[in-house]
């Protein structure tokens, strides 16, 4: 614990005032004595104003969770603050936080009439990810510059970064809705706002379905038919395991792992705002990897808590042998994935035998840059392209769609083709 010590300024003025009396003794100079005495009065205002008691420091942090982009402060807080004048904040840098000042040193005189002493510091985060912050040193001078205390390790704080959703937007309804209220044309016939035809009236026929105009040209009752509504049900397969690319930010380059975070966020919102089901699954991250499907914006929270939570470049939760899904039929598997493995690779093709609609949203960048100039790394990387599309021969070669990742529309015409395809029956694992 530290504690309340004389400062430079102070010894300075004591050692001056004891030089200068002497040589006004030894001297016979009684002018120096008048030299003196701005030095001897510094001295005694800050011996009077000598602490007493020592601070207490609480850390703290305006929010827990944040969006990417947004900004929070964190700080200090200091009490008693009676005795305190000025208090300055050194925060730890940390990478994926930008600071103001950027350098985190922060400053603050404190009034004599302030009980508790408060410095913050604006701070805004760059990146999704769950990361701690605010830890650094915190210092304390007294009245007249005459005591400092510290410097004193502050605690840090874990700080929540949701991923911003990508922009996306589908106007295609999934293939197999297999819910009871929602949004999507079902294949059964039932009440709802998608037309189906016009058919004959059969007793028990809504009165208000009836089709007027073809009943009296007919002259016989007609009503108009429309297709049943359902909700469908959304599974999202992150693939963490590998990240291609190196990540600028929300404000710069994007990595293969960002493009899958923001895009299964995107999703996921489209779709929980919809009505549906969605459910998470994330490979390779050690932490919470499984979110049930659900429906609602509490929903959408876990998720993109979840995502928050993903470890760029883990794989120990790999092993095909040991992958569960626990998926219901008519469920549409989507899978975030730069596709350079042959674990994700099983993982989706294990999901399409079982009868699922799956489609690979491929989310490896346009471009990659590798940053080095190497020539073996080069050539090693276009090696590794050949193999990428070779896994990719694979998946479609098992009936699975393929898609790079493009925002608004990008599922659009593969769903069209999977509504045309007459639906299986998947059954849990």
């Amino acid at each position: 614990m530290s504690r309340w010590r004389a400062t430079a300024s102070l010894i300075r003025a004591c050692a001056g005032v004891a030089v200068l009396a002497a040589l006004a003794v030894v001297a016979g100079r009684p002018d120096l004595l008048v030299l003196a005495s701005p030095l001897l009065l510094h001295a005694l205002a800050a011996l009077r104003g000598r602490p007493t008691s020592e601070p207490v420091v609480r850390p703290l942090l305006g929010t827990e969770t944040l969006r990417e982009g947004e900004g929070t402060t964190t700080g200090v807080e200091l009490t008693p603050a009676a005795e305190v004048e000025q208090v300055v904040l050194a925060a730890r840098p940390h990478r994926w936080m930008a600071a103001r000042p950027p350098a985190g040193v922060v400053a603050r005189h404190v009034r004599p009439d302030e009980r508790v002493a408060r410095v913050q510091l604006p701070v805004a985060t760059l990146r999704w990810g769950r990361r701690d912050v605010g830890d650094g040193l915190v210092g304390a001078v007294s009245r007249w510059s005459g005591f400092e205390w510290g410097p004193v390790a502050v605690p840090s704080r874990p700080v929540t970064t949701l991923p911003v959703p990508g922009p996306f937007e589908s106007r295609t309804a999934t293939p197999h809705p297999v819910g009871l209220v929602g949004v999507d044309p079902a294949r059964r016939r039932g009440d709802g706002y998608e037309f189906e035809s016009i058919r004959p009236f059969h007793p028990g026929d809504r009165l208000r379905r009836v089709q007027w105009r073809v009943s009296l040209r007919t002259g016989a009752l007609h009503v108009t038919s429309t297709q049943a509504e359902e909700d469908s049900s959304i599974l999202l397969v992150l693939d963490s395991g590998v990240e291609v690319g190196a990540s600028g930010g929300v404000h710069g380059a994007a990595s293969s792992l960002d493009v899958a975070v923001r895009a299964a966020g995107a999703i996921a919102e489209h779709y929980l705002g919809r009505g549906d089901r969605v459910g998470l699954r994330v490979l390779g991250s050690t932490s919470r990897t499984v979110v049930p499907a659900s429906a609602g914006r509490l929903q959408l929270r876990r998720v993109l808590e979840t995502l928050a939570r993903v470890v760029p470049g883990e794989n120990r939760d790999l092993d095909p042998e040991r992958m569960r899904f626990d998926v219901r039929a008519g469920t549409v598997v989507l899978v975030f994935s730069p596709m350079l493995s042959q674990v994700s690779v099983s993982a989706t093709t294990k999901l399409a035998s079982r009868g699922l609609d799956v489609v690979v949203v491929d989310c490896l960048p346009e471009r990659v840059d590798h940053r080095s100039g190497d020539a073996d790394v080069a050539t090693a990387w276009r090696m590794r392209v050949l193999e990428r599309r070779a896994l990719l021969e694979r998946a479609e070669r098992h009936g699975i769609a393929v898609v790079p990742w493009r925002g608004p529309g990008t599922l659009d015409e593969v769903l069209r083709r999977l509504r045309r395809r007459r639906p299986t029956a998947a059954g849990r694992r």
